[in-house]
């Protein structure tokens, strides 16, 4: 079946990634896309439809979801839609809701086959930034003044607006912790538990930002209908509340619109920092981004990282699994690994003549929506 020795049936491959979506990040999360992808998981046919994506780090099984997510949203009369409370659906899973979608992408794999090809999982997630501000905030305080941020793996940039959300982080015991401005449309809020023997996290009322770049392979245009609707779609759709922030922020961007460089992690990190006015010292982030790199262009994205930092002052903000992200400067914390937590890790990174030195922050969950603050 799976051709010559050594040779990754795409379709297996797609299954596994379908199964390993459904069992560890889905459950007990969506039920929608637990339900779905499980189901994938078992049928050659669906699963071959996330294959046409690649065998790397772009067949994600939310590519499959998101492009489904885009075809129902065109037709949102379909019997389908009343599992999609996305679209007003109220019915639960049910004895029928893999079988509608099966045939429901079958009837259009022509269409779905389009999508997998041609777009890419773009999630831009607005509640990570509850996760990215504190880690954010610290650089800017080890900055002492004005900083320009530079988001890798940007999308349409939303992130770049955490300067503007207003956050709010609950603290074991009830005890609530403000941030960011008063008045904004974008409100954000995290439950924070702390590690043993940690303090909460430090958080400014303001942050001050200079200058606000983005760097993607291929950058979303939130302001366009037709980009914002592809967003949306990559949005697992039986959460609701995170569409509607993303329509929040994106129309709160369109006043504070950030500049968006279209490159590669590696090759367009210098030329997106250049945009960057050189007296503003720089913080990048990136989050989820580097699970769809292989080692090599993990390892050659934080090489990049060290070239920049011996031209100007440079803090890399992380939020990635540990194995993706701050495991390659912060070796040995075995306890941090995904395939242990299931959780990425927040990391900040510094470098002094020419050595990285990483701490990690906290442990968070995928979306945002709490976090445990090692205290580091």
């Amino acid at each position: 079946m799976g051709g010559q020795m050594g040779e990754v049936n795409p379709v297996h491959a797609a299954q596994e990634r379908l199964r390993r979506f459904a069992d560890h990040e889905a459950a007990g999360i969506s039920p929608l896309y637990a339900h779905l992808a499980s189901h994938a998981a078992d049928d050659d046919e669906i699963a071959g439809l996330l294959a046409e994506a690649g065998a790397d780090g772009d067949a994600h099984p939310t590519l499959l979801l998101a492009a489904a997510h885009r075809l129902i949203q065109a037709e949102p009369i379909h019997p389908l839609s009343r599992y999609y409370p996305s679209l007003g659906g109220m019915d639960g899973v049910d004895g029928a809701t893999w079988s509608e979608f099966r045939a429901f992408l079958l009837d259009r794999a022509d269409k779905v086959r389009e999508l997998v090809r041609t777009r890419f999982t773009q999630t831009n997630e607005v509640n990570r930034a509850a996760v990215l501000y504190p880690a954010v905030a610290r650089a800017a305080k080890q900055a002492k003044g004005k900083v320009g941020l530079l988001e890798v793996g940007c999308s349409a940039g939303l992130l770049l607006g955490m300067d503007r959300f207003a956050y709010q982080y609950r603290l074991p015991g009830g005890e609530q912790v403000a941030a960011g401005p008063k008045k904004t449309p974008v409100g954000l809020h995290c439950a924070v538990e702390l590690a043993d023997g940690a303090e909460p996290p430090k958080v400014p009322a303001k942050l001050n930002v200079g200058a606000k770049v983005g760097l993607d392979r291929h950058p979303v245009d939130a302001q366009d209908d037709e980009e914002l609707a592809w967003l949306e779609a990559c949005v697992w759709a039986d959460q609701p509340d995170r569409i509607r922030m993303l329509r929040t922020a994106a129309a709160a961007q369109a006043k504070d619109t950030p500049a968006l460089v279209e490159g590669d992690a590696v090759e367009g990190l210098a030329r997106a920092a250049e945009q960057v006015p050189e007296e503003l010292p720089l913080v990048v982030f990136s989050s989820h981004v580097l699970i769809y790199m292989d080692t090599d262009q993990r390892e050659a994205f934080v090489t990049a990282l060290g070239e920049l930092a011996a031209r100007r002052p440079l803090w890399w903000a992380s939020l990635e699994s540990y194995e993706a992200g701050l495991g390659l400067v912060l070796p040995e914390r075995d306890e941090l690994d995904y395939a242990t937590t299931a959780r990425p890790t927040l990391g900040l990174v510094t470098w002094d003549d020419g050595k990285a030195t990483g701490e990690a922050l906290a442990l968070a969950d995928p979306h945002g929506q709490r976090m445990t603050w090692l205290g580091a």
